[in-house]
């Protein structure tokens, strides 16, 4: 267990000392929330609209999706971290030190993973002060579920980084990414509004699972039922956490 909490230690520490990647951190959701949500609501401010957004004001419909947001893009930007790493050599430092490397590798999924939720967290906190109809009781519930979708996509951004070799590759590949995941989630308009064949890809897509799960605990609306919600995260964390121990277990660097 050294190993583990050696590498969870290190990322935590690394996050806080990154100055410039807290603040930005929490700047660009605050962005969306703030500009697209206070902008949108005006225009979505008559009765007929909350029927669109489940009884709910649009801002407290979107208030959910924003902290989703902010974890999905927390962890999935973690991933250049390991590129970093192999870049300055601590990586190879990793793969030849006398522990195991399933340790090391679950240590650092799970620390990025506790920075992503911390960010979430607080984002979550500063919704309460423009979105009024979310529920308090909630909040524990979406940090465990922010925990999951962070560990989910944190493994998707080692097994990227794992199969890069620069910096450039993996943010042409996560910028490609990124956007349609957060459209195609529900974050910013209900999932029954799109066309058919965005709604299919949209079940497939793991951050919607997140969001929908996170709007239940916080307004007690959703599309799915919330055992679909946490076990299709559940399981596609699993699966992605395997799949990075695989790779990682098996990489070598010249």
């Amino acid at each position: 267990m050294k190993a583990f909490i050696t590498l969870l230690y290190r990322q935590i520490k690394r996050f806080m000392r990154a100055k410039s990647r807290v603040i930005g951190a929490f700047v660009n959701p605050l962005l969306w929330l703030v500009f697209f949500g206070l902008g949108w609501s005006k225009v979505f401010n008559f009765p007929m609209a909350k029927q669109i957004f489940g009884g709910s004001d649009y801002l407290s419909f979107l208030a959910p999706g924003i902290v989703s947001m902010a974890i999905f893009s927390s962890s999935f930007i973690s991933g250049i971290s390991v590129l970093w790493d192999k870049e300055f050599g601590f990586l190879k430092e990793i793969l030849v030190a006398p522990c195991s490397r399933k340790e090391a590798i679950m240590g650092r999924i799970v620390g990025d993973s506790l920075t992503s939720v911390l960010q979430g967290a607080i984002i979550l906190l500063m919704t309460f002060t423009i979105a009024h109809s979310l529920k308090i009781s909630g909040i524990p519930y979406v940090i465990l579920l922010g925990f999951i979708l962070a560990g989910s996509f944190v493994s998707v951004g080692v097994i990227l980084a794992l199969k890069m070799t620069s910096m450039e590759g993996f943010q042409m590949i996560m910028s490609f990414l990124m956007l349609p995941l957060l459209f195609l989630s529900g974050a910013f308009y209900p999932i029954d509004t799109m066309p058919a064949w965005m709604q299919a890809l949209s079940r497939i897509n793991p951050l919607t699972y997140a969001v929908d799960g996170s709007r239940y605990f916080l307004l007690g609306t959703s599309k799915f039922a919330i055992t679909t919600d946490i076990g299709i995260l559940l399981l596609l964390t699993f699966l992605f956490a395997g799949v990075a121990v695989y790779m990682f277990e098996r990489t070598t660097i010249d």
